[in-house]
């Protein structure tokens, strides 16, 4: 007789659905596992002292007994009189008062014109190159007047070719520009008042030299006084490319 087995009691024929059902178990507490969130709590312990009673004690008070200092000891003062001689009188200045009075008369005084002495002051005077009536004259220029201010233009060109110096200092870290000279030919045909504007501190040191070389002119006049004339001409700094 051939035994039969209950299909009930397979105990192995809903193994893949219970795996199933257990891992998808697992992976869902693994999940709230890791999404579970917790916070930090700050504990703060707090401990209350009750003084129920209060211990007081009595200090005794100390009397510290000090003897008072000695006294100061007596000083016997004397009093010396002695008995200078006049020897010689001496006279009393009388100061006199320097405060007018009700009573003080005033002398009147009447100042004459010819004790005042008047001075004449020079002013200095300043008229530009172009609209003067007679233009400084150069050492070895004559003519008229427009004959003098174009020989003052050739006279000045020749001076800055002949005392023109480039830097050396310039030269070597390649320093260019042209540099505005400012200058005053005063009254009496000096050059003075010089002041330049440039591209460089050395350009404008070389510039001013040349300019405080130029010769003593005869001064430039108006109305047949002479007076100051200002005057500007720009030099040229340029390096030549070899």
């Amino acid at each position: 007789m051939e035994l039969k087995k209950n299909p009930r009691a397979n105990v192995g024929r809903n193994s893949s659905l219970y795996f199933a059902v257990g891992l998808n178990v697992m992976l869902l507490l693994t999940y709230l596992g890791l999404e579970h969130k917790t916070y930090e709590t700050d504990t703060i312990k707090a401990d209350i002292l009750m003084m129920t009673e209060q211990l007081e004690e009595d200090i005794p008070i100390t009397t510290i007994n000090i003897p008072p200092p000695p006294p100061p000891p007596k000083q016997l003062v004397t009093e010396v009189i002695t008995v200078v001689e006049d020897v010689a009188e001496v006279e009393e200045t009388f100061v006199e008062s320097s405060e007018v009075g009700q009573d003080d008369v005033i002398e009147e005084r009447v100042v004459s014109v010819e004790e005042v002495e008047v001075e004449e002051v020079e002013e200095d005077i300043e008229v530009p190159f172009a609209v003067i009536e007679k233009v400084p004259q150069f050492p070895g220029c004559t003519g008229n007047n427009a004959e003098l201010k174009a020989c003052f233009q050739e006279k000045m060109q020749e001076h800055l070719q002949k005392h023109f110096r480039y830097p050396d200092a310039a030269a070597e870290l390649n320093i260019q520009g042209r540099v505005f000279v400012f200058f005053l030919i005063d009254k009496h045909g000096k050059v003075s008042k010089i002041q330049t504007r440039g591209p460089d501190k050395l350009l404008e040191t070389e510039a001013s030299r040349i300019i405080s070389l130029l010769p003593k002119m005869e001064p430039g006049k108006q109305r047949n006084k002479p007076v100051g004339v200002p005057y500007s001409i720009p030099i040229n700094f340029k390096l030549q490319e070899q």
